[in-house]
């Protein structure tokens, strides 16, 4: 049984473990109707279609080497399409960004994000704290007009169990718990994923056992998302039915 999961980022009260359990299993499976039409065809038909991210994001396959244009790909299955401007900018800053993403996985020395120190977040231990790099990397972001939401869900996907996904629409709930001596908003998931560390194994265990594949950093990314955008509840009704009826079923969004 998952137990109450308390995520301040996420609002004042505890998340129930059962509804906790029940959004991310309905992030996974939740379909929705869509209708289609080809350009051959006079009517077109309705499909069911995956309403979250999970199976055009989460379970992409991984690439082999460095970041490329894969990588792109596959944040645009989490976060849209780029213009072709936003796509060259970021196709010319892979190589910097994964200098920096090899310098998180140097620094972690093998731990997850979850099981790294408090000091590894904390301005009084810079430099090249995984704190500082991240932060770093949003300065990049910035200085080359990359989407950072892109280039985050670009690293995540390669480094699902260190690299946090950002979005600003979970950026923002962040913010007003950062603690002065934070290296940034990181701190706050860090701080929330050691607080909840018991409910969040038993979730992670409750979720592998499903069928589906997310470390905890991803479910807290998911847990926030969902509150944030007001779509918990939607998740977690899809969540509580059988994973049968998931896959045959959905509801408009």
């Amino acid at each position: 049984m998952v137990p109450p999961l308390h995520l301040p980022s996420a609002g004042p009260a505890p998340i129930p473990g059962d509804a906790a359990l029940a959004a991310v299993l309905g992030y996974a499976r939740a379909r929705r109707p869509l209708h289609y039409r080809a350009p051959n065809d006079r009517t077109g038909r309705w499909a069911q279609v995956p309403a979250f991210g999970y199976e055009r994001f989460d379970r992409r396959p991984v690439p082999d080497g460095p970041l490329g244009e894969a990588d792109i790909l596959t944040a645009e299955g989490l976060h849209g399409r780029l213009d072709r401007k936003a796509w060259t900018a970021m196709a010319a800053a892979l190589p910097d960004v994964q200098a920096l993403a090899d310098d998180v996985v140097a620094r972690a020395a093998g731990r997850a994000f979850w099981e790294l120190p408090d000091d590894e977040f904390s301005v009084l231990a810079e430099p090249g704290t995984v704190g500082a790099l991240l932060r770093r990397l949003r300065v990049v972001c910035a200085g080359r007009g990359l989407s950072a939401p892109h280039v985050t869900a670009a690293l995540h996907h390669r480094y699902p169990a260190l690299i946090p996904l950002l979005h600003d629409a979970t950026r923002w709930p962040l913010l007003p718990h950062v603690r002065e001596g934070d290296s940034g908003v990181a701190a706050v998931v860090h701080r929330e994923l050691r607080q909840a560390a018991d409910g969040f194994a038993e979730l992670e265990d409750a979720v592998r056992r499903a069928g589906v594949a997310l470390t905890r950093l991803r479910q807290h990314d998911v847990l926030l998302w969902l509150t944030t955008t007001l779509r918990f509840a939607h998740a977690a009704a899809e969540g509580s039915r059988p994973a049968h009826e998931a896959d045959e079923t959905g509801s408009p969004r």
